[in-house]
This record gives C-alpha cells, structure tokens and sequence, in this order.
C-alpha cells in the first residue's frame, strides 16, 4: 500500500506540473518576432567588432578583431543587420565608428566613404583628418522592411597589400549598426 500512496502522491504534483509546462503562457501577449541569421542566432541590430556573436553578420572586406576591440577593413566591405524596433515606419539612422590611422592618411590625404543601404546609395562623407570619426546617414523607412538589410561600404582610397602587411587596410572599425529614430 506504501508504493500506492507514493505513486497517486507523485501522480497529484506531476499532473498540474505538465499542465504548466504544456500551457505556461495562456493569456500572455506574444513577444514579436526578430530575426535570425542561419544558425539560429539572433541577429543585432548594432554590432561592435570584438562580440564574436555578431561576427557573422559582417559578410565581405573585414579582417579578424584586434586588440579585442576592433577590425581593419578592406577597401569595401558589407554587414548584414536587422533594423531596430520601429524603422519600417521610421526609418532609422545607420552608424559607423571608424578610425582613420596615421599611416592610411599620410599616403591618402582624404579618404571619402561611400555606403548602400540594399542598394539604394547614401550620400557619401570625406574625412579629411587621421583619428576617429562617425559616419551616419538616415536610411528611408521603406529600405528597412525586410527582417534583415545589407549595408555596402566603399572606400575611395585605401592601402593595397605590401611587403610589411598583405591584407589590403582600409579604416579601423570599432562598431557598426542601424539606431532607431
């Protein structure tokens, strides 16, 4: 009789508990869906070079992270993104943290970034100093639709590959992504 009482005992908590894990969220309101990419992560909206979670939203044109902080590019290079809560009805304004070093500008003088939105051109910004600076541009709210966009960099100068370094140097990038508005 005592394996009797121990199982209908088991079987009055086990009962209401699988009832709560088959239905934990009756009358909870759905969180919204966001996008992923195809390992079933979830895709961000701002990423900074040195989160190894987001490096593979950067597509073509980057080097490996440095210093645990950031990544040289190429002369072109692409970041997938997911836009922020809110920009397919307002927009929203992409964001590029960049650093020009001394030696890329000693042989370019001025170096002017170009950038695409899924293939709609942004208007362009030179630089005409080494150091840091931001590139940001508004994006339309109607580019911004799908679940996820590709933004294209271009750089009109940069350094091709040499004896001392073989990777073709761009800029420097600290962190990239699209900022609601």
């Amino acid at each position: 009789m005592n394996g009797k009482r121990k199982l209908a005992s088991f079987a009055s908590l086990a009962i209401p508990a699988i009832g709560l894990c088959l239905f934990p969220a009756c009358g909870a309101k759905k969180a919204p869906a966001v996008a992923t990419d195809e390992s079933g992560g979830v895709m961000a909206s701002m990423i900074h070079m040195a989160d190894p979670a987001v490096a593979k939203q950067l597509v073509t044109g980057w080097h490996p992270v440095e210093h645990n902080a950031w990544r040289w590019t190429a002369g072109k290079f692409s970041v997938v993104l997911r836009p922020p809560p809110g920009a397919p009805q307002k927009g929203a304004v992409l964001s590029l943290k960049l650093t020009i070093p001394d030696p890329v500008f000693a042989q370019s003088k001025a170096i002017t970034l170009s950038a695409d939105v899924q293939g709609a051109a942004l208007p362009p910004q030179t630089f005409g100093e080494a150091g840091g600076h931001t590139y940001q541009r508004d994006v339309d709210a109607k580019l911004l639709a799908a679940e996820s966009v590709t933004v294209n960099f271009a750089l009109d100068k940069f350094l091709a590959p040499g004896e001392a370094d073989r990777r073709e140097l761009g800029v420097v990038v600290s962190a990239v992504g699209l900022e609601a508005k």
